[in-house]
């Protein structure tokens, strides 16, 4: 027994001192409230912590201690836990309902307080959204750990004063990839030699989630649960500081903001955000750092421009969001240029900010409240100023597409109406007018020329949603709160004839599949035509499908059957036909309808491919067509029978790592019949390996132009601002083609983030879409590229090689996943590439 208890006191010993390091300040503490390293068995900076721990620990919190409690918001992909953990006293607790309300009523325009300094301030600290930076989530386990159990006067006055929100770990399935990866190559002795397996994670690597998307630009376009389930959090609790903590290369140091300045030349964000604010905390973070000696630096990097990170879209909601960047030790110790970095020494640092982010708001929360008070307020003034009163939008051809935007509009809480005729409209004045603006503003002039990420994120143009402005806001009579019944259609009515599908819908590929699926012949027009159905006489469009009902294998009943339910699932027009002789145009039996064979689809990712664009193309099958995509490593290739494929999908990528032979057969399976699809820099590597006969742009050069001579500490932003890092042009679509089958207008909104300059084809019915002779949209481009490459430019050309072909896009049609308005333009790729002559 005497045996036992002196382990028991020399484990406590140990765990105590390894605690020292990171909060021996804040002592003393509850002996009854397990600390991390007594639940977890080990000390924290040992090990990296899988998620299941962290959510079970913060569990145990809640259970022993009324200070917390512990709440799920959503799940991931892969089914792991999405928590809040929130700390207070047990007072405040108990009237958690009393002072949410208290809270709410200085972001309501239509009431008017001012006990700014009586109700406790709201602070939402985030943690992990990039799965391989892990040092803030075990951070986050000291930090409930202190806040919980800690007795010291401080942290006694911020559970008073304050409501603080805990999201450990906002991307589970990255972080779990990333914390199998470290743990499984951890050295006994740790092995701090940066070529160690322990410092150089595998593709995907852990950055991003289950279908490889980057949640810290997800915030603005809410397409994944963690998202989601996030936003709907955040709009219901409105907190006043949001924190973001990252990691940033190994051999740097640790960042706060502020950071450089906004690149718009009007931000949207208020100046007080970004300018007195950050201003305010900055001295917090600077002082806590110097006290444990660790090294920062602030404005020289970073830029909140784009609305959608998790250090910005708060700044759009009356918050101060803060980013850190800590240097990441990516495993548990790594050699850098002045010494090795510890996992340790990284999660103190992140702990550090974090506290000195809770100290700042409790002892400012009177001006914090104050100004987000200010900012809705100010929404409503700044209104009345703008050109635009409204915006009326909607498009009746492709209710789903419609209905996905007016989702989004609401996710945001955004005030929408509805008008009539398929139009809705979005009045200006309102709570949301910045997020209205982000939504429907585009620009043109800017401050600065580098981004960190996109200079365009208008997201009415991603959708390919043509919005009017409106000079005076119509009647609003009928709000939109739901999207659920925005795109009912009237069933189909049972025929033996034929069955005559709107393909305008953005929802028709999937009911395509769908059909093809339960073994329904399919086939697709190639001219347009105006037809008798039992719902009246419809004009139909370029792509429209039909299905012959006696030529298929099942009777009429059955095919009946299918095509219901198919239509009840995916909400698109049918009609059924009893004759096939149309009012005007092609006849059903004309050689003008092509049978479409059905996709056997397989795509090249790992090592040299871009995790991101095969995650959309990955996310976009599954999600929303429902259709199964083989993924190949690039070094499993050659053992792939390409005959068993009809279409192979090559993203951004150099591609390096396949052989001759393998190339050799990609080109004879293409020969025989087949589509290649390639992507951005795909499409760059198929022309140079003349997988495609197509040629880039190629820019005129002036010999006689003498080198102009520049400061070096100029370097990187001349050279920066020749990247393209995120714009939006107009192009020229063939809607006779193909690939333009289902689209209704030539002009179509597409995203360019490369520099893939891709010429039109010397053949006059290849080069699918050209942009325009005024193709700017919205977002940053030099005027060199701009003139020299882009306007002389094709977006999407194919490229015929023997019986099949290559699908040449410059541009990303299925970017982040948000790309509504293109994505039919693949989809044709996979389902119309063997009928294009």
């Amino acid at each position: 027994m005497k045996r036992s208890l002196l382990v028991i006191i020399l484990l406590l010993s140990a765990f105590a001192k390894a605690q020292d390091y990171y909060f021996a300040k804040y002592a003393p503490f509850q002996q009854n409230i397990p600390t991390p390293e007594q639940y977890l068995g080990y000390a924290i900076g040992d090990q990296h912590t899988r998620h299941d721990q962290i959510v079970s620990y913060l569990e145990k919190l809640a259970e022993v201690s009324d200070r917390a409690t512990i709440m799920e918001y959503g799940k991931t992909h892969e089914g792991r836990k999405l928590v809040m953990f929130t700390v207070s006293t047990s007072d405040n607790h108990n009237n958690i309902e009393s002072i949410k309300q208290q809270h709410l009523a200085f972001s309501n325009t239509s009431q008017k307080v001012s006990n700014y300094d009586e109700v406790p301030i709201f602070i939402q600290l985030g943690y992990n959204v990039h799965g391989n930076e892990p040092s803030s989530s075990e951070a986050a386990l000291l930090t409930a750990y202190t806040l919980v159990a800690s007795e010291h006067p401080d942290i006694v006055n911020y559970r008073k004063n304050a409501i603080i929100f805990i999201d450990p770990t906002i991307n589970p399935d990255g972080r779990d990839r990333h914390t199998q990866w470290a743990n499984s190559f951890k050295g006994s002795p740790l092995v701090s030699d940066n070529i160690d397996a322990e410092h150089t994670e595998m593709w995907p690597r852990g950055r991003t989630n289950h279908y490889w998307f980057d949640l810290n630009r997800d915030w603005l376009l809410g397409i994944n649960p963690e998202s989601r389930g996030k936003l709907n959090w955040y709009h219901e609790w409105y907190p006043n500081v949001v924190t973001d903590f990252h990691e940033m290369g190994t051999n740097s140091t640790h960042f706060f903001e502020p950071m450089v300045p906004i690149g718009s030349l009007d931000p949207i964000m208020p100046k007080e955000n970004y300018e007195d604010l950050n201003d305010l905390f900055a001295p917090y973070f600077s002082d806590a750092l110097d006290q444990i000696g660790s090294f920062y630096f602030t404005k020289e990097a970073f830029d909140g421009t784009y609305p959608g990170y998790g250090s910005s879209y708060p700044d759009l909601q009356g918050a101060l969001a803060l980013l850190f960047e800590q240097a990441s030790s990516r495993g548990h110790l790594q050699d850098t240029d002045f010494g090795t970095i510890s996992f340790a020494f990284t999660i103190r640092n992140q702990y550090t900010s974090g506290f000195a982010t809770v100290k700042a708001a409790v002892e400012n929360k009177a001006q914090l409240r104050k100004y987000q008070q200010d900012f809705f307020v100010s929404a409503l003034a700044k209104a009345k100023t703008d050109q635009a009163a409204a915006y009326e939008f909607g498009d009746p051809n492709d209710r789903n597409r419609t209905k996905a935007f007016i989702d989004k509009l609401l996710l945001h809480r955004i005030k929408t109406y509805k008008k009539g005729d398929g139009t809705y409209v979005v009045p200006v004045a309102q709570a949301q007018k910045r997020m209205v603006q982000s939504f429907f503003e585009t620009y043109s002039k800017y401050r600065d020329s580098v981004y960190y990420d996109a200079s365009a994120w208008s997201v009415a143009n991603f959708y390919n949603m043509r919005a009017k402005e409106l000079s005076s806001v119509p009647s609003l009579q009928n709000e939109i709160t739901s999207t659920s019944s925005l795109a009912t259609v009237t069933p189909v009515s049972k025929t033996n004839y034929a069955y005559l599908i709107d393909y305008n819908d953005y929802n028709a590929s999937a009911l395509l599949y769908h059909l093809q699926q339960k073994g329904i012949i399919v086939s697709t027009a190639f001219k347009p035509f105006t037809a008798k159905t039992k719902s009246g006489t419809v004009d139909f469009n370029y792509g429209t499908l039909m299905v012959p009902v006696s030529r298929q294998s099942l009777d009429a009943t059955n095919v009946f059957t299918i095509v219901s339910e198919a239509q009840q699932r995916f909400q698109v027009p049918i009609y059924a036909a009893d004759t096939g002789f149309s009012v005007k145009g092609i006849d059903l039996g004309s050689s003008n309808f092509a049978k479409i064979d059905t996709p056997k689809a397989l795509m090249i990712i790992g090592n040299g491919t871009s995790s991101y664009e095969a995650g959309e193309v990955w996310h976009l099958l599954d999600t929303r067509v429902h259709m199964p995509i083989t993924k190949v490593l690039m070094s499993n290739f050659g053992r792939v029978n390409l005959t068993d494929y009809n279409t192979l999908v090559m993203v951004s990528g150099n591609y390096n790592d396949l052989s001759d032979s393998e190339l050799k057969n990609i080109k004879d399976w293409v020969s025989q019949g087949n589509t290649l699809i390639t992507i951005g820099r795909a499409t760059s590597w198929a022309i140079n390996k003349k997988v495609a006969t197509g040629k880039l742009t190629e820019k005129k050069k002036d010999t006689a132009k003498v080198t102009e001579r520049k400061n070096y500490v100029d370097e990187r932003p001349n050279r920066g601002k020749q990247r393209l890092g995120g714009a939006i042009f107009e192009v020229d679509l063939d809607i006779t083609h193909p690939l333009g089958f289902g689209f209704t207008a030539r002009d179509l909104p597409v995203y360019k983030n490369n520099n893939v300059w891709l010429a039109p084809s010397k053949d006059e019915y290849n080069t699918v879409a050209k942009y325009t002779k005024d193709p700017h949209i919205d977002g940053f481009i030099s005027d060199e590229n701009l003139e020299d490459n882009l306007k002389p430019s094709a977006s999407l050309v194919v490229s015929p090689q023997g019986r099949g072909r290559v699908v040449l896009f410059a541009d990303n049609p299925n970017f982040r996943g948000s790309w509504y308005g293109t994505n039919k333009l693949f989809l044709n790729a996979l389902f119309f590439g063997n009928l294009i002559n």
